[in-house]
């Protein structure tokens, strides 16, 4: 196993899960709900960071491998994942939403692993409605978790009109792939039959 700064990026957001998880379960007297919802703001934020992070200096400096490109996204998805499960528990967000956004995570993932194996990953690479679709969410999740208005902004209700877009974008993003890998599930079952 490589070990990188890029790579540390990656497992400090994976150990940013439990700290996230943690800031809604600590003993009423340690923080103020506000202070709860700012610290899991934080760590989420920082987080999404180091996923910009890891990806861009893998590149600058040259320093990707294959542990790293399986790594990375497996941590975006379960911070993700995390959030809106929380989401869903402090009634911040739908459980419908969050089904449709972790189910296609894990259907996709899936597919493209398939498609790997098949040496067919081209036909599912990342698409630029999944990145609109990750960057929604991105914002989304934030606005959700700090969940306070501040003056006349209210991140709460921003938050939660981009996390059904995003749960949108999720649906279309996942037909999209779909689509795109259905010639060669088509052509595989011919085979089999």
């Amino acid at each position: 196993m490589p070990f990188n700064l890029p790579i540390l990026l990656t497992w400090l957001r994976i150990v940013a899960i439990p700290l996230l998880l943690a800031t809604f379960y600590m003993p009423a007297n340690w923080l103020t709900p506000q202070e709860q919802n700012l610290v899991a703001t934080i760590i989420f934020c920082a987080a999404a960071v180091t996923d910009w992070a890891d990806g861009y200096l893998a590149r600058k400096w040259n320093q990707t491998s294959a542990f790293g490109a399986f790594l990375d996204p497996v941590a975006d998805k379960l911070m993700v994942a995390a959030a809106l499960i929380v989401l869903v528990q402090l009634d911040r967000a739908d459980a419908i939403v969050a089904s449709i956004i972790i189910g296609r995570e894990i259907t996709i993932s899936a597919l493209r692993e398939w498609m790997a194996q098949l040496g067919a990953s081209r036909n599912v690479a990342v698409s630029m409605i999944g990145k609109v679709k990750t960057s929604a969410q991105m914002i989304a999740i934030p606005f959700m978790l700090y969940h306070a208005p501040i003056g006349d902004f209210r991140p709460q209700e921003i938050g939660s009109w981009l996390i059904w877009i995003a749960a949108a974008l999720t649906l279309w993003s996942m037909g999209y792939y779909l689509h795109m890998a259905w010639p060669e599930i088509v052509r595989r079952g011919q085979r089999q039959s």
